[in-house]
């Protein structure tokens, strides 16, 4: 085959764990018992929905006492109001003393913060009531109900009654080394490599592929001690609920550009006793020319050539068995008729 060169992303597969794109647990904000569940277990639910029906009774007595006191105070107000005005002119002149004019409209305006308070109250009352029905805090899938009808629940419980898990899109978490990272940003200041897209492919757990690309959203700013990772974040469609959160999965993802590469088929490639990587040249007359080579990662069935080789070099990828370095050959394309054709033939003359 003839080295040519061109633009090659370098593609790497790092592992990751699905993520819920949103999650909130279900909670009560008042204490009472639960009258009724209003959901069904793993269904979809939206934002505001009721799911249970705390028993509203002692809420709703609340509520109409605190409408009660805010009449009364409604009512000292006015009758407050209505006496410091009487006692205004009164007071200009002096058939009252001042001091009592002074002390009528404080009385007044005391009523006026009474009321305000009143008002106050009543409103703590009537959110209290809302509260007695739990809504859905954000849409997506509930998960199995911890409370049942009966259950006593209070406001500061630590347990949830439930769990909803928005799945579509989902988050992929991928772990990347921290030296691996390191490496690859040193390429891209060097100028060796060009920073590529931000897709992202997935293989499941099973080895299949994922029939949708992601897109890389950010990387954390900090390395696990403990790991010595880097966290990345990919978010996925999911519109059919395949990729449910905790899965283990594969990402694929080109996080860099060779502009000028050169792939050799790892067919063609051999190791020396030192782990040198070698390949063998249609030299000059026809003759066969070890040469060696930098090749440090594959890329698919291919090793990616970063030195030793120049474009238009012709490397043997087939047929290797049965030459030396300096023996004479006729070359053909890799894969062409003739190229088989001496695969069955032993004895043909095509290689010497």
């Amino acid at each position: 085959m003839v080295v040519r060169e061109e633009t090659v992303a370098l593609p790497i597969v790092l592992p990751g764990r699905t993520a819920a794109f949103e999650m909130s647990e279900v909670r009560p904000q008042v204490s009472g018992v639960i009258r009724a569940r209003l959901f069904t277990e793993g269904a979809l639910v939206r934002a505001g929905q009721t799911l249970y029906q705390i028993d509203p009774s002692l809420y709703r007595a609340a509520t109409a006492q605190a409408q009660a006191n805010l009449a009364s105070a409604g009512a000292l107000r006015e009758a407050a109001a209505q006496k410091a005005e009487r006692l205004r002119p009164l007071a200009e002149i002096e058939a009252v003393s001042r001091q009592d004019y002074t002390d009528a409209l404080a009385a007044a305006r005391q009523a006026a913060a009474s009321v305000a308070q009143s008002r106050a109250l009543l409103d703590t009352a009537q959110i209290n009531l809302r509260f007695t029905r739990v809504p859905a805090p954000i849409s997506g899938r509930i998960g199995r109900s911890l409370a049942t009808t009966g259950a006593l629940v209070a406001a500061n419980q630590v347990e949830p009654l439930a769990t909803i898990q928005r799945l579509d899109p989902i988050y992929v978490d991928i772990q990347q080394s921290s030296a691996d990272l390191l490496k690859l940003r040193c390429a891209l200041a060097s100028g060796a490599s060009t920073p590529s897209s931000a897709a992202v492919d997935l293989t499941l757990e099973d080895g299949s592929r994922y029939g949708s690309s992601g897109t890389l959203q950010f990387a954390e700013p900090m390395v696990d001690a403990t790991t010595g990772t880097v966290t990345l974040r990919a978010s996925f469609p999911n519109p059919g609920g395949l990729l449910l959160p905790g899965m283990y999965v594969r990402a694929v993802l080109s996080q860099a550009t060779v502009a000028r590469g050169m792939l050799v088929p790892q067919a063609g490639v051999s190791r020396d006793p030192k782990g040198g990587a070698t390949v063998m040249l249609v030299g000059p007359g026809g003759t066969a020319v070890r040469k060696s080579i930098t090749a440090e990662r594959t890329i698919g069935d291919t090793w990616l050539v970063t030195g030793g080789l120049k474009p238009g070099d012709r490397v043997i990828v087939e047929g290797l068995g049965k030459i030396k370095p300096g023996g004479k050959i006729v070359p053909v394309a890799a894969g062409s008729k003739s190229a088989a054709g001496q695969k069955r033939s032993p004895r043909s003359p095509k290689a010497e």
